[in-house]
């Protein structure tokens, strides 16, 4: 394969709305991709916290192929196996009492949105009850709605107006969070540990503060657990280990496995003012993609497993720690979604770790972002480690 007429070929086609380093996928294997030269990478982003179990994992393969070969799509206009099964898993093994499917994180954010501003409209009888806050170094998506309420001005700014009612509050402040919540607010949204924004942890006291703020301002609280839900942290979902309880809750990344889905998981109090037509998804939890998310769920579910990604989690962080450099400010995370906080951009750590066969990406500017399959094994974070350590040296 020529890598080069590839690379190319998509700068030529494809809207460039990324920027690629010149390399080539082909396949991969567990924790490794290979490119079309045959060059082997330790794969520390699973496609930004996606490929859960690994690449090929054998039962997902069957389960995918099982399914192209029976049934692929149908729309949500009639009812298949894997659809229930999924929702049924999920809802069973989580707080909710229904489950809305879409296609995406942003798309499952959107959906969270619109149920706020329903309930208060009709649960509420409140239709001016609009507003909704969010946090600085938020993210919840790129589409007009999702857009409003992720916090870096430089992605919202190109598409000015985007969705009016949106106010921020200081991440893991609960006086500013109570400025910002009144009378006017339906919903509360916020990421127990944010990705994309640095790698944050939010505070046990500070998610109990908004759960009491929410409760005294007749608000939803929504957890967006798109990238830091379903045992990246090794818990089932993140906000198990703060013991507070959202009214909705986004999924997305893994639940999949690599396959496009989306969810939101809502309170009875919630799925009672949403009718037939209020929202669709042709695509949503077709039978493939949902074939495919009852393997995940199933696995990832398991106590055995849960266990094996916090004793992996932990090693890794020890790990991280051991690392020797003045450039570094800070380790933190949860489970296996880590950041190292630098002095200095990342961005060139990424491409030299990059040409050692290690793939990890940022958090913003300066916090490399590390994201393994949660089936990662400790000889890999060995590599891993010494990958960056070289790097940083």
């Amino acid at each position: 394969m020529d890598a080069a007429a590839i690379i190319n070929q998509e700068a030529n086609y494809v809207l460039q709305t990324y920027v690629r380093p010149e390399i080539v996928f082909t396949h991969g294997e567990g924790a490794y991709l290979f490119d079309s030269e045959g060059k082997r990478y330790l794969d520390f982003t699973s496609g930004i916290a996606v490929t859960a179990l690994g690449h090929s994992d054998p039962e997902w393969v069957t389960a995918v192929a099982q399914q192209a070969a029976t049934l692929t799509h149908v729309s949500n206009l009639y009812h298949t196996v894997p659809h229930a099964e999924l929702a049924e898993k999920l809802v069973t093994n989580s707080f909710a009492d229904k489950v809305y499917f879409c296609n995406s994180g942003a798309e499952a954010n959107e959906a969270a949105l619109k149920f706020a501003r329903k309930v208060a409209k009709v649960a509420l009888n409140m239709p001016d009850k609009t507003g909704i806050v969010a946090f600085s170094g938020g993210f919840h998506g790129r589409t007009m709605g999702a857009l409003a309420a992720t916090y870096k001005t430089q992605y919202r700014e190109p598409f000015q107006p985007v969705m009016p009612g949106v106010v921020f509050a200081d991440f893991n402040d609960l006086v500013s969070a109570a400025q910002a919540i009144d009378a006017h607010t339906c919903a509360v949204i916020v990421e127990p540990v944010q990705g994309e924004g640095g790698v944050n942890l939010a505070t046990p006291e500070f998610l109990e503060g908004l759960r009491v703020l929410c409760d005294q301002h007749q608000a939803l609280l929504i957890f967006d657990e798109v990238q830091c839900g379903l045992g990246r942290t090794g818990t089932l979902w993140a906000h198990e280990a703060y013991g507070v309880t959202p009214d909705m809750m986004t999924l997305a990344k893994p639940l999949a496995g690599g396959l496009p889905i989306g969810a939101t998981l809502v309170t009875q109090t919630v799925a009672d003012v949403i009718k037939p037509g209020d929202h669709g998804s042709t695509f949503a939890a077709g039978p493939l993609v949902c074939a495919a998310a009852n393997v995940v769920v199933e696995r990832v579910r398991q106590a055995a497993f849960l266990a094996q990604v916090r004793d992996n989690a932990a090693y890794l962080h020890h790990r991280l720690q051991m690392l020797e450099s003045d450039e570094i400010v800070a380790v933190r995370g949860a489970g296996l979604l880590m950041g190292i906080e630098m002095k200095t951009a990342v961005g060139s750590l990424i491409s030299r770790a990059r040409d050692k066969g290690l793939l990890v990406i940022n958090a913003g500017p300066n916090v490399l972002r590390l994201a393994p399959p949660l089936i990662i094994g400790r000889d890999a974070i060995d590599t891993a480690a010494a990958v960056i350590q070289e790097c940083l040296a």
